[in-house]
């Protein structure tokens, strides 16, 4: 008899476990639904870029972007535009350095972008799919000689889910 008695405990309580399970998953369900999505976590980064070079920026908290690495956007320093008088050369005009950058969303989708901190018309900051990206600094920052080489320019930009200030 004790065994039946084991036996028939365990076909109700089995059911009866299982049943409250799903309730409580149930009421978890649906009290998510109800909620606002949680805002994006503020996050800033710095990266360093040569012309060509690519990199993935994380986390993109950002409306439209993934958070995960592997679906992150990437930004790309297609090319520097140095058009800068040189030392030792006759110019009309002093010239600018520009730097085009293609960002890359995580559904392949691709916009491009030009700062600059000297070209007329162009601004040192842009926001681009709900990421802003602001230039900080290139090296180097002196012009080149007249019979010197382009330089391997390595331009530095913040990249932040915030607006610039």
């Amino acid at each position: 008899m004790p065994m039946k008695s084991t036996l028939t405990r365990q076909l109700i309580i089995l059911p009866l476990l299982a049943a409250v399970l799903a309730m409580l998953h149930a009421c978890g369900s649906a009290s998510a639904v109800g909620r606002p999505a949680a805002a994006p976590q503020p996050f800033a980064q710095t990266y360093v870029l040569t012309q060509g070079a690519s990199v993935a920026i994380a986390p993109a908290a950002a409306p439209g972007i993934s958070g995960a690495t592997a679906g992150a956007p990437s930004l790309k320093l297609e090319r520097v535009n140095d058009s800068r008088c040189r030392v030792g050369a006759v110019c009309v005009w002093a010239g600018y350095i520009s730097y085009s950058f293609a960002l890359t969303a995580a559904d392949g989708t691709t916009s491009n972008f030009v700062l600059s901190d000297s070209m007329p018309n162009a601004r040192p900051s842009v926001t681009q799919n709900g990421l802003t990206f602001t230039l900080t600094g290139v090296e180097p920052q002196a012009v080149p000689a007249k019979n010197e080489a382009t330089p391997d320019y390595r331009v530095s930009l913040r990249v932040s889910n915030a607006p610039s200030s």
